[in-house]
């Protein structure tokens, strides 16, 4: 049966190659998005719906259950909740945590395929080349791209990255009149309303919009990064063939909405930390522990496992 969503509301070449300005005035990349964007918001509206794992049945919720509970025994204070950024925050202090949306969406962007040392320090000397808000945006589109890229260099992939900023600004302008997109907090706005006007962005997949739903909106969103990926795949709960935008997709419909922020926090917290569940690692892992716990006979079975063969593979723990 297909999994069915409980709420309302493939990563680019890594060669980070010069972006030439457009011939034709005429035609911008904002042309050329709309056809990006109909796929991405037509794959977006199919997994609201159904996963692309519609025949795979992990992870029960009970398991969700289980490892949210699990990780957060083993963070101090807890498993983090949902609060509101502080007004004079912006995303230079990490990824996507400020109330202003574009702010959060630019440096959300920033943190694609690097540390978060690296994305703060290239949003940082972003804000003091073109400043913040609104005259800050209006710089940067009016900025020669390679100027944006050599500002921002320190996070990997500039002339990618200045790419989509600019363009993403671009489109905002021309779509709202303004470089505003405050809108999408507004109560009455469903989490897949902003999903959509996200991803439409060239550039801006459903993690990085999943991120900026969490951190800024205070949406329960569940974003995959790569630490996120390879739990997932450490725990069983997606087919060993999913890549991330399947895993996030069929992960978004089975995890419990109270429980999407502090699971991705955590286990993103998790992955950074513990040498134990990373490739061909060494030494304890909690997570490691329960699937061993999980697959072991049990003393009252005849040699059976407690549970079914859908969890991550004990030979491989």
């Amino acid at each position: 049966m297909a999994n069915k969503r409980r709420r309302s509301g493939s990563p680019a070449s890594q060669r980070d190659t010069a972006v030439e300005p457009d011939s034709d005035a005429n035609t911008t990349g904002l042309d050329r998005l709309s056809t990006r964007a109909s796929k991405k918001l037509k794959q977006l509206a199919e997994h609201s719906i159904c996963s692309p794992f519609s025949d795979f049945l992990h992870p029960s919720t009970e398991d969700v259950r289980a490892v949210y509970a699990l990780l957060a025994s083993h963070t101090p204070g807890g498993a983090p909740v949902l609060d509101t950024p502080p007004v004079d925050s912006n995303s230079a202090m990490t990824c996507g945590h400020t109330p202003n949306v574009i702010d959060a969406l630019i440096g959300t962007i920033l943190s694609q395929n690097t540390s978060s040392a690296n994305s703060s320090a290239a949003k940082r000397e972003l804000d003091s080349v073109f400043g913040q808000g609104e005259p800050g945006f209006e710089k940067m589109v009016n900025a020669d791209r390679q100027t944006i890229a050599d500002t921002i260099r320190s996070g990997g992939l500039a002339n990618r990255k200045a790419k989509i900023i600019q363009e993403a600004l671009v489109a905002v302008k021309k779509k709202h009149g303004r470089y505003d997109l405050q809108h999408l907090a507004a109560p009455g706005v469903t989490d897949e309303r902003a999903m959509q006007e996200l991803v439409s962005f060239d550039g801006v997949g459903p993690k990085t919009a999943a991120c900026v739903l969490s951190f800024c909106l205070r949406r329960q969103a569940f974003a995959v990064d790569t630490h996120v990926f390879r739990l997932s795949k450490l725990l069983g709960w997606v087919p060993k063939t999913a890549d991330r935008i399947g895993t996030q997709a069929h992960l978004e419909l089975k995890i419990p909405p109270e429980l999407k922020y502090g699971l991705h926090v955590m286990m993103v917290r998790h992955g950074r930390a513990c040498r134990g569940c990373k490739k061909d690692g060494r030494g304890p892992c909690p997570l490691k522990d329960w699937l061993k716990e999980r697959t072991t006979p049990h003393p009252d079975s005849e040699g059976g496992v407690k549970e079914d063969s859908g969890l991550g593979d004990p030979k491989t723990l």
